[in-house]
C-alpha cells in the first residue's frame, strides 16, 4: 500500500473517532438535562461552556499551529478529548459537568484544527477533491456514536459506563493510527496572526461557518430535546440519528456535487434545502414529517464545512493552519450563540419557535456566500 493511501485511512480514522466522541455526548444531552433536572435555559447556559472554552483555545492553537507538525497536537487534544467526554459521564455536579465539557471543548478545537491542516496539506497531493470524504467519516463516525447511543438508552445503560466504553475505543485505535499520519507539514509562512482590519476573505468564510454552526450545532444540541418534548418520542436519538445519517451520507457526495455545480450554487442549494427541512419539522411536527425534515437539514449542512475549509486554504495571508483556526473561531461564535439562544428562545416562546434560528441562519448562507465570491473575483 503507498504512504498517501495509509496516510489517507490514518487522517480518516481520526475524524471517524472524532465524530463519534462528539455524537455520543451530543446524544445523550437529554439523558443530562434529565438527570440534573435542567430547564431549557438553564440547559442553554450549560451549553455555553463549551463555545466559551474553544474560544479561550484560540492564541493556543494558533501557538500550535506556527510552532509543530500538526501530528504533535493531533495525539495530544485527543488524549484529553477522550479524558474529558470519561469526565462528562461520571460528573454528578453542575460544576463538574461544566469543566469537563470545558476541557472537552478545548480539545475538541485543538483537535479539529489539527485534522483539518493535514487534511488540505493531503489534498494537495491529490488532482481530486478529497476533504468532503474526511468530513463524511467525521459524519459516519457520528451515525456509529447515535446509534450506539441509541442502544445504549433502550438497554438502561448507565451515562458514565457508555461514555467510558466509547473513551477507550477512541485512544486505543488513534494510537495505531498515530504512525501514518502526515509529517513534517508545518507552514512556512503566514502562521502569524494579524490583527487590525478584518480581511474580507477571511471575514466572509468565517461568517458562512459562524451560520453553519449555528444549524449545525443547534441540530447537534437540540434535536434530542425536540423529539423529546415536542414530539413526544421516548427513544428521542431516532431524529438526530436520521439527522447525521444524512449528513454523513451528503458528505461522501459533496465532493462530486461542488465539480458539478460549482460552490457558489452549492451554498445556495444548501441553504433553500436546510429551510425547507426546519420548516417541515416546525409545521408538522409528528414523528415521520419531523424525521424528513430533520433528513433534509442533513443533506443541507453536509457541505458548508469541508467546502468552506477547502476554500480556507487557498488564503494568500494565512497559512492553511492558521486560516482555519481563525474561521474556527467564527465557528464556535455560532455555537457560542446559537445553542444557547435555541435554549432562551425555547423557555420564552416554546421550542417549536425557536427553531426558526435556523431557518434565518440556513437562509443567511445565500447572501454571505454572493459576497465571498464577489470579493474573490475581484481579487483575480
Amino acid at each position: 500500500m503507498e504512504l498517501i493511501t495509509k496516510q489517507r485511512i490514518a487522517l480518516s480514522t481520526y475524524f471517524f473517532l472524532s465524530g463519534l466522541c462528539f455524537a455520543t455526548w451530543a446524544s445523550r444531552i437529554p439523558t443530562i438535562k434529565d438527570f440534573f433536572n435542567f430547564n431549557e435555559a438553564e440547559l442553554g447556559s450549560v451549553l455555553l461552556a463549551m463555545p466559551i472554552s474553544s474560544l479561550i483555545g484560540l492564541p493556543f492553537s494558533g501557538w500550535l499551529v506556527s510552532k509543530f507538525d500538526s501530528r504533535f497536537p493531533l495525539i495530544v487534544s485527543i488524549f484529553f478529548f477522550t479524558i474529558a467526554l470519561t469526565c462528562i459521564g461520571f460528573a454528578t455536579t453542575p460544576f463538574l459537568l461544566v469543566a469537563s465539557l470545558c476541557l472537552f471543548s478545548f480539545n475538541s478545537r485543538i483537535l479539529n484544527i489539527a485534522m483539518n491542516t493535514q487534511s488540505i496539506t493531503l489534498q494537495k497531493k491529490y488532482s481530486k477533491k478529497i476533504v468532503g470524504s474526511f468530513h463524511g467519516l467525521w459524519s459516519t463516525g457520528g451515525l456509529l456514536g447515535v446509534g450506539f447511543s441509541t442502544i445504549m438508552v433502550k438497554e438502561n445503560i448507565t451515562l458514565h459506563i457508555h461514555l467510558l466504553i466509547i473513551a477507550l475505543f477512541t485512544i486505543i485505535i488513534s494510537l495505531i493510527a498515530f504512525r501514518f499520519t502526515l509529517k513534517n507539514d508545518k507552514s512556512t509562512f503566514g502562521n502569524k496572526l494579524i490583527f487590525g482590519k478584518p480581511d474580507p476573505f477571511i471575514l466572509y468564510l468565517g461568517m458562512l461557518v459562524f451560520f453553519a454552526a449555528v444549524c449545525e450545532g443547534g441540530m447537534f444540541d437540540w434535536s434530542g430535546v425536540y423529539f423529546k418534548d415536542v414530539i413526544k418520542e421516548d427513544v428521542f436519538t431516532y431524529g438526530y440519528l436520521l439527522f447525521i445519517a444524512s449528513m454523513a451520507i451528503s458528505r461522501f457526495y459533496s465532493d462530486k456535487l461542488m465539480d458539478l455545480i460549482g460552490m457558489q450554487k452549492t451554498y445556495i442549494l444548501s441553504a433553500v434545502v436546510i429551510a425547507a427541512g426546519i420548516l417541515i419539522a416546525i409545521t408538522f411536527p409528528y414523528f415521520y414529517p419531523a424525521l424528513f425534515g430533520f433528513c433534509l437539514v442533513g443533506f443541507g449542512t453536509a457541505a458548508i464545512f469541508p467546502m468552506t475549509f477547502m476554500l480556507a486554504g487557498t488564503s494568500k495571508k494565512y497559512s492553511p493552519g492558521m486560516a482555519i483556526s481563525i474561521i474556527t473561531t467564527y465557528a464556535t461564535l455560532g455555537m457560542l450563540i446559537g445553542p444557547p439562544l435555541v435554549g432562551y428562545v425555547a423557555h420564552a416562546f416554546g421550542l417549536k419557535n425557536a427553531f426558526y434560528i435556523f431557518v434565518i441562519s440556513g437562509l443567511l448562507f445565500i447572501p454571505v456566500s454572493q459576497l465571498f465570491f464577489r470579493y474573490q473575483k475581484q481579487q483575480q
